[in-house]
C-alpha cells in the first residue's frame, strides 16, 4: 500500500520483485471488461432464439431476474453464453420434447446437487407439460442411481417449488 510520500508500506514493502507480481485491475487484454461481450451479428441470433426458448421454459420473471443479476461487465457474458448456448442451441433442436428435455434436466441437476437450478426446472417441467407423477417418477430413478441423500433433497426441493406454485395459483396438485 502506498503511503502519503508515495513509498510502500504492508508485507511486499521494499520488495520490488513482491509488488511487481501483486495482481491488479490493470486491463490487459486489449479489450476493456465492459467491451468483452458477446454483442457480434454472429452471436445475436442464437441469443434471440435462447432468450425466447428461456423465457418460455422458465418464465419471463425468472429471465429477467437472471439477466438483471448477471449484467454487470463481469457476470454478463456467462449469461450470453448460458442463452446461447444452452437455450438458443440445445433446447431449440429437434429430437426432444422440452417435457423431454426439462425431465432430463431434472435427473442431470440431482446427479449433480445443484439444488437451485433443480428448483427453476422443477417449475420449467411444469411448464413444459410434465405431470406431478412424471416428476417423481424422474426423481425416483435419480434416486436410485444418483443416492438417496441426493434423491430426498431433490424431492425436498421439489415439493417446495410444486407447492409454491400451487401457492400463486399457477397448478393444482393432485
Amino acid at each position: 500500500m502506498a503511503s502519503s510520500t508515495g513509498e510502500s508500506s504492508g508485507p511486499t514493502a521494499g520488495n520490488p520483485v513482491a509488488e511487481q507480481s501483486r495482481p491488479t485491475n490493470a486491463n490487459k487484454s486489449s479489450f476493456p471488461l465492459s467491451q468483452n461481450n458477446m454483442d457480434t451479428p454472429l452471436h445475436e441470433s442464437l441469443y434471440a432464439q435462447g432468450y425466447e426458448m428461456r423465457k418460455k421454459v422458465v418464465g419471463e420473471d425468472y429471465v429477467a431476474k437472471a439477466l438483471e443479476n448477471g449484467s454487470g461487465d463481469f457476470m454478463r457474458p456467462l449469461q450470453q453464453f448460458a442463452t446461447e448456448s444452452a437455450w438458443g442451441t440445445i433446447w431449440t433442436r429437434p429430437g426432444l420434447s422440452l417435457r423431454d428435455r426439462s425431465l432430463l434436466n431434472l435427473v442431470m441437476l440431482t446427479a449433480l446437487g445443484k439444488w437451485i437450478e433443480l428448483g427453476t426446472h422443477v417449475r420449467g417441467a411444469m411448464r413444459n407439460g410434465a405431470t406431478e407423477v412424471e416428476i417423481r417418477e424422474a426423481l425416483l430413478q435419480a434416486s436410485a442411481y444418483c443416492g438417496m441423500p441426493a434423491g430426498m433433497e431433490a424431492f425436498r426441493v421439489a415439493d417446495r417449488v410444486l407447492n409454491e406454485m400451487q401457492e400463486k395459483g399457477e397448478m393444482v396438485r393432485g
